[in-house]
């Protein structure tokens, strides 16, 4: 799947353009890779934020730059620390038929038996690295935890295999445990000791 954002070639200097850009709304990009010479371009801010709502991070983004149709993914972003909102973004030029790695988010689904049973699952990782090509990469990979009793743990390696992609991240690593619970004993109140008053002398 991919969806078309519409952009316009930028000029680099002087810096203050970038403000200029985001005055109206805009938002500062480049694009690069795969048959595309290094382009600074700028994107409208609003339609990214909705393609990125509604899609996430993996999938294809089609730019026309000079009516050439360029299919992308986002390499990187930049965002405003305070406010939250993107200044600036990379998109790659990718190959649709050649295999590309991602990150994909961890997602954990249904409810643990050993959780029902009174134990505590913990997610140790948050997401795995995948392998696909462009319009097959997932937003994120669902890991069913139901049959997690408690003492028990779920790898990666332990990840249904999938036609459409490989995940790449080391088979061992832990993705989620069942622990028991740890139960706080309140410590019995002792004797209530009078302090000791220095310099006060003994009948």
């Amino acid at each position: 799947m991919s969806v078309s954002l519409k952009v316009s070639k930028r000029e680099v200097r002087p810096r203050s353009i970038r403000n200029k850009l985001r005055h109206e709304g805009k938002i500062p990009a480049i694009v690069n890779g795969y048959k595309v010479e290094s382009t600074p371009i700028a994107i409208d801010a609003k339609e990214f934020d909705r393609i990125l709502r509604a899609h996430g991070l993996n999938t294809v983004i089609t730019l026309t730059i000079d009516s050439k149709k360029v299919n992308t993914l986002v390499q990187d972003y930049s965002s405003d620390t305070f406010t939250g909102q993107v200044t600036h973004v990379a998109f790659l030029s990718v190959d649709m038929k050649e295999e590309t790695e991602v990150e994909a988010e961890v997602v954990l689904t249904g409810e643990s038996t050993g959780v029902k049973a009174g134990g505590v699952l913990t997610q140790n990782l948050y997401s795995v690295t995948v392998s696909a090509t462009p319009d097959k990469l997932p937003e994120n990979v669902e890991v069913d935890v139901t049959a997690l009793e408690i003492g028990q743990s779920i790898t990666v390696g332990d990840i249904p295999t999938s036609d459409e992609y490989t995940i790449v991240t080391n088979a061992e690593e832990q993705i989620a445990a069942v622990n028991e619970a740890q139960i706080v004993e309140d410590e019995e109140p002792g004797e209530a000791v009078e302090p000791e008053v220095i310099g006060e002398e003994e009948e």
